[in-house]
């Protein structure tokens, strides 16, 4: 009797499962690969992913992945990769080199850091970094230099602010921030001039720049969602009639006036009032 090789990778169905989508995608010639909630632990239980290079879509959301490899890179052809919902703790550098990646979803994961060069994807139009544990010293240099997003998922996050650098991704769309620690926006996010979604709810706002009255946020497709934030008086005010109603006050001289007596007598930020030492995203896996 001949004895074959022997696998030293786990045989569970699930593994099993992720190993016969990839074999009939290969058999099949499929461009799009869905291993959503396979029981995914390591890219080593899917032999043969890395090298399908006429790959275009892999939705790989809901497993338990802690590390992508390098050879992601390799995939020159996709432009979607899922990997929300993973245990992942940081990202390869070669991840940016891919030239025609156009969606990339990591929210729900363990990052704390983003790879230096992390900017440098040529084609990327939505990003998706939600709930995990970035703040503005996570994001290296050329962040910002990604002029080809048209949505960024921040959310749920610990960003107290975020760079002036905003301003240089003119075509975004949609802005993601609730549910960090912000204690201001900057000005500039006043000048995306196609931006049609900002939410900004549940952070430790006070003020928001006059700047913000230059965004076209009335329209039947827009969306401001400013709740859930200490905001001084007049602005509360102002939101309990409606959010147009606070586009239209800080359009106002009476308002600038109220803005720079408050940032130049400004006191110490609103206190956290989220405990976020919960969160999935803070357990760290150690060896």
């Amino acid at each position: 009797m001949e004895n074959g090789p022997v696998s030293c990778l786990p045989t569970t169905p699930k593994m099993s499962k992720a190993k016969k989508v990839i074999e009939e995608a290969l058999e099949n010639q499929n461009p799009e690969l869905d291993l959503a909630d396979k029981g995914v632990v390591s890219f080593e239980e899917m032999p043969g992913l890395i090298d399908m290079h006429n790959i275009t879509r892999i939705t790989l959301s809901h497993n338990k992945i802690q590390k992508v490899p390098p050879g992601i890179a390799n995939l020159t052809q996709l432009e979607m990769l899922n990997l929300f919902n993973n245990h992942i703790e940081e990202l390869p550098v070669s991840l940016s080199s891919m030239p025609k990646l156009r969606i990339l979803n990591v929210g729900m994961n363990r990052l704390d850091s983003l790879p230096r060069g992390f900017g440098a994807f040529a084609v990327l139009e939505v990003l998706d970094l939600t709930y995990n544990n970035l703040s503005e010293s996570s994001l290296p240099g050329n962040f910002f230099m990604l002029e080809t997003l048209r949505a960024l998922y921040l959310g749920d996050n610990d960003f107290e602010t975020i760079p002036p650098e905003i301003g240089q991704l003119k075509n975004l769309q949609i802005l993601v921030l609730r549910e960090n620690d912000l204690i201001d926006i900057p000005k500039e996010i006043g000048y995306l001039p196609r931006l049609r979604e900002l939410h900004i709810q549940a952070n430790r706002l006070t003020v928001l720049p006059p700047e913000l009255g230059n965004l076209d946020l009335f329209g039947n497709k827009s969306v401001l969602r400013m709740e859930f934030n200490p905001w001084v008086a007049p602005i509360a005010d102002q939101l309990q009639v409606g959010v147009s109603h606070v586009i239209d006050y800080i359009r106002s001289e009476t308002y600038r006036y109220l803005y720079n007596r408050h940032i130049a007598a400004r006191g110490p930020p609103p206190p956290k009032l989220n405990d976020k030492t919960r969160k999935i995203s803070r357990n760290r896996q150690y060896s």
